[in-house]
């Protein structure tokens, strides 16, 4: 005779078993009671495992949460300095690279590295009304798992960028490059932070250069779809030289 214990501890292994098991006393011994009692267990036994498989899911604000750890740790082992956004201002716009000072604007920390107008006053902002092509060299780091993700450091062309300023609300589309192949047209909203601090110049040793780090809720589409945020290193520069003779 089958040992109780030994039957039953057969019955947990797998829900396939549990069928097999179940038909063969079945067909062997012809006792429908048994069968009816083992359809019961086996039905308690896949919605358990259904509703434990549920349980293990990961909500949206779990995955934010995390995002937020992955971006504190970061800052704690960078041992990045932030700054007041009034220090920043006081200190007319910049970041002191060697504190490795960052800024919280917009929920994007950010980081000028060089802004060129401090050295030459001929650098070009972005004014009211401009609609200007940018060329871009950039690196994307995701922070939360420690990968660098997509870059052109060492590709041919420069990304590019279209860039709009409609009274101080900034607009941008990809229309070449890495960041385009990779995500489409629609640039970062978190890309577009930097751009209201940022002159611009054609010189090679003085071009504008930004760090940022960038949540899901401003990075691309992919970040937004799986949650993480993402460090950028980002060169910019005129496309054409007309904008540096007006």
């Amino acid at each position: 005779m089958l040992n109780k214990f030994g039957f039953f501890a057969f019955v947990f292994v797998s829900s396939q078993k549990v069928v097999l098991l179940m038909n063969f006393i079945s067909q062997v011994l012809n006792i429908g009671m048994l069968k009816d009692k083992l359809n019961g267990f086996l039905f308690l036994l896949l919605f358990a495992l259904t509703f434990a498989s549920c349980d293990k899911s990961v909500t949206y604000s779990e995955m934010k949460e995390k995002e937020r750890e992955a971006v504190s740790d970061y800052i704690n082992e960078m041992k990045i300095n932030v700054i007041p956004y009034e220090t920043f201002v006081e200190n007319d716009y910049t970041t002191n690279v060697d504190n490795n000072e960052f800024v919280l604007v917009d929920d994007v920390y950010m980081q000028i590295i060089n802004n060129p107008i401090k050295t030459d006053s001929t650098a070009y902002s972005i004014k009211d009304g401009d609609n200007i092509d940018l060329l871009v060299e950039f690196y994307e780091y995701n922070i939360q798992e420690g990968d660098t993700i997509s870059g052109n450091l060492y590709a041919a062309d420069d990304d590019e960028m279209r860039v709009t300023n409609n009274s101080g609300s900034y607009t941008a589309t990809f229309t070449y490059g890495v960041m385009k192949e990779y995500y489409g047209s629609s640039v970062p909203t978190g890309w577009l932070v930097p751009l209201r601090f940022l002159t611009f110049t054609r010189k090679q040793g003085n071009l504008a250069k930004v760090k940022i780090i960038v949540p899901h809720t401003k990075g691309t589409s992919t970040a937004a779809t799986y949650v993480y945020p993402c460090l950028y290193q980002i060169r910019l520069q005129p496309a054409n030289q007309v904008l540096m003779d007006e």
